[in-house]
Order: structure tokens, then C-alpha cells, then sequence
């Protein structure tokens, strides 16, 4: 684990150089959320997948290396499995034997504390939130939906049109989108380019994509604009945190994702935001969660 950097972990990084190779090698990137459905697939599919950052042609804001045989869900393409609810799933790989379990609320799928990543499920896998409420055309649950109208409003005010994109996806919208990738490049490519049903954060209800409502929306150049700047500055204040930072996709899953927030509410958000926690992961004591796993 690296030693905390001086400024607050949840400041917006600015690796410039990086990020400006991978934009010259991806105009168009779609988020692993899977926002866009199955539309007319990009050469190389982003996703919410690990790679390596400069690899050519490799996605950086959420995706995975552009050829199926590269695919971080390991095995062989032609026998990649899809979305399984009963799939074995290793809760905290890379955790010392014997470590206690985690705590009941990090599973729960009702709690705002969840983790939900290609190791961690939903469970059960079709779970629903009891109640949402719309937020801009968006759904997120009440407590999520409050605070997001905070954040958006506040945006504003500071001068920043900051529009909500997506939020609340059930599983059979979810299964849909990622179907549609599995009909256009396979099912090893397709868990670069989106989360399998049962997986996705967007299922919660606790998350929510941001953008200004022009070309950089959910792709890797809003990291360079100063909304995303103000999101990663003040998205803590609102209970809001961004989920998949820069350089963390080893432990996330995800590539980079500047616009994709998860709600932990006001207080969880500034512990996360203080406790130089590089990701949700690590602040709640969970291992990492590269791929879907053995079996997965």
C-alpha cells in the first residue's frame, strides 16, 4: 500500500501525461455502467475493466484491453461464462487467511455501506431498492436522490452546469445491456465493456453519473474539465464520493471513471474522504476486486 500523498486523496489527480496518451488513443469512450445500452460497439470497448493504463488501443475509463484473448475475466474467450447468480465468488481476494469476515452491512444491499464490485454480488442478485425518487430524469433512492439535488444544485451555484446522467438500473435493464455486448463482440470482451447483471453499482440505487451535457460526457475528457475538478473537490460534502479513481482499476475492476459517483452519505463520505483510502475497497477493509474470479 502506498503511503498517502499529501493533499486529500479525493482530490481530482492530475496525471496528465497518461491521461493524454490514452485520450489520443480513444476519442470515444463509453462507460463500463453500461449508460449508453447496446448501441453500435467502439473499435475497442471501455469498460469498467483492469488493464495496463498505456496500453495501445486499452481503454482507460473503464475499460479493459481491446482484444477478448486480454480479457481480465480470464479463460478462454469461447468459454467465458456469462452472468451466473449461483457463480462462486471470493469475497476478499488477496485476504490473509483467517481474516474476519466483513461486517454484515457491507453485504447488505439495503445499507448504504454496501460494496458491490465483479467479486462482491448483489444478494440476492435481482434485488431492488424499496423506493426511488427522480432526480433530473434519473432514479436513485430518497436518501441518495436528496443529496444528489444538494450536489447538483451547488454546482450551480459555484457556477458549474453539472446535468445527472444515469442512476438507478434494475437487473433485467442491466442483463440488457450487457447482452447486447455479449451479441456484438462475446462474452470475454463484453466483461470489458460492462457489468454483468447482479454486479453493478447501478443497481443500488446509490450511483450516479455526472456530466455537463456535452461531447466529454462519460468519456475520458471530462477528467480535464472543471466540473469534474468541482465533483472531485466537493462531492464529499454531499455524500457523494468518486468511485473509480485514477490508477485504481487493479483493485476496483474499473478503469478511471471521473463521472461516476456513489452515495455514502454526508458523513461516510468525509471519513472516506479524510482516511486516505485510495478506494472504496480498502476503506472498508475489502480486498481487491480485479475480475470476476474463478468460477465467475
Amino acid at each position: 500500500m502506498r503511503a498517502p500523498s499529501p493533499a486529500p486523496r479525493h482530490r481530482l489527480p492530475r496525471p496528465a501525461g497518461p491521461r493524454l496518451l490514452v485520450a489520443g488513443l480513444l476519442a470515444a469512450v463509453l462507460t463500463g455502467c453500461g449508460d449508453a445500452g447496446p448501441g453500435p460497439a467502439p473499435s475497442a470497448p471501455a469498460s469498467s475493466a483492469p488493464g495496463p493504463a498505456a496500453s495501445p488501443g486499452g481503454p482507460v475509463s473503464s475499460g479493459g484491453p481491446g482484444t477478448a484473448a486480454a480479457s481480465p475475466g480470464g479463460g478462454d474467450p469461447g468459454h467465458a461464462r456469462g452472468p451466473a447468480a449461483d457463480s462462486p465468488v471470493d469475497e476478499a481476494p488477496g485476504a490473509d487467511p483467517g481474516t474476519a469476515a466483513p461486517p454484515p452491512e457491507l453485504d447488505d444491499p439495503a445499507s448504504p455501506a454496501v460494496v458491490v464490485n465483479k467479486r462482491r454480488p448483489l444478494d440476492p442478485p435481482r434485488w431492488a431498492p424499496a423506493a426511488l425518487e427522480d432526480v433530473e430524469g434519473v432514479r436513485l433512492r430518497p436518501e441518495a436522490a436528496r443529496d444528489a439535488r444538494r450536489l447538483l444544485a451547488a454546482a450551480r451555484a459555484d457556477g458549474l452546469r453539472i446535468v445527472a446522467l444515469s442512476g438507478y438500473r434494475s437487473y433485467d435493464e442491466q442483463a440488457a445491456v450487457y447482452g447486447g455486448w455479449v451479441a456484438r463482440q462475446g462474452r470475454a470482451a463484453a466483461d470489458t465493456a460492462s457489468a454483468r447483471p447482479g454486479h453493478s453499482e447501478h443497481q443500488t440505487g446509490l450511483a450516479l453519473d455526472v456530466g455537463q451535457g456535452g461531447g466529454c460526457d462519460l468519456q475520458v475528457c471530462f477528467a480535464d474539465t472543471p466540473a469534474a475538478a468541482w465533483v472531485a473537490e466537493h462531492a464529499a460534502e454531499h455524500g457523494f464520493v468518486v468511485r473509480y479513481p485514477f490508477g485504481e482499476h487493479p483493485t476496483t475492476g474499473y478503469w478511471y471513471e471521473p463521472w461516476h459517483l456513489r452515495h455514502l452519505g454526508a458523513e461516510r463520505a468525509r471519513e472516506y474522504a479524510s482516511s486516505g483510502a485510495a478506494t472504496l475497497e480498502e476503506f472498508s477493509g475489502l480486498g481487491p476486486a480485479p475480475d470476476y474470479g474463478p468460477g465467475g
